[in-house]
């Protein structure tokens, strides 16, 4: 008689991998980290185990968007009082806040459901080519 096994948190194998998000498009490049934060690639994937893998961004200071989204791309923030909506454009902050405009992309294509915050816990990213993960030989995305 054969028994199903079903993956289970505890015995996640979660691999590491890294990506330099130099000259690539915004959204392709968090498509692809979303997906391994998710662990939608492994065979075992069950939607309601969270048995996604660590992501090392490098370089995210050198995005790009296509066309005229550098300009016409709003990112909208409301200050919670009366009159404070906040409006930022692409260029604007990818010159301040780089990390946030990929953060932004690859939360919004994450689930909505409690897991997505474990799973950009998992999402490591640095300005530059260096990074300090190293030491968890992570293979490219």
């Amino acid at each position: 008689m054969m028994q199903t096994t079903f993956p289970t948190i505890e015995n996640a194998k979660r691999d590491w991998y890294v990506a330099s998000a130099k000259d690539q498009v915004l959204g392709k490049i968090a498509a692809r980290v979303a997906v391994a934060l998710m662990g939608k690639k492994k065979p075992s994937f069950i939607r309601d185990v969270d048995q996604g893998d660590f992501v090392v961004i490098t370089d995210v200071e050198k995005l790009v968007v296509t066309g005229n989204k550098g300009i016409d791309k709003l990112y909208k923030f409301h200050t919670g009082f009366v009159g404070g909506l906040q409006e930022y454009s692409f260029d604007l902050m990818q010159a301040k806040h780089p990390e946030d405009v990929l953060k932004l992309a690859v939360k919004r294509m994450l689930p909505k459901n409690q897991q997505a915050r474990s799973m950009l816990g998992r999402l490591k990213m640095f300005k530059g080519p260096a990074h300090t993960y190293g030491g968890q030989n992570p293979s490219p995305l």
